[in-house]
């Protein structure tokens, strides 16, 4: 079974604005032998990895909330 590739880092829920540096970053501290993966390979496929999806929980919330 083929392994299933993350969309890219700007479609992350850990990739977020910082106010300080005015640009995004990613929210997960890599560690070096990660980090060192990350920029030697433009489909690194990272393992924390979660599709920022809004309406998903959103959906949940009110799931939960009929309980």
């Amino acid at each position: 079974m083929a392994k299933k590739k993350s969309a890219g880092c700007e479609y992350c829920s850990n990739y977020v604005y910082d106010e300080d540096y005015e640009y995004y970053v990613c929210d997960i501290n890599l560690d070096e032998d990660e980090m060192a993966r990350f920029m030697s390979y433009s489909d690194w496929d990272c393992p924390y990895f979660q599709m920022d999806d809004e309406y998903a929980i959103v959906k949940e919330t009110k799931l939960k909330g009929k309980k």
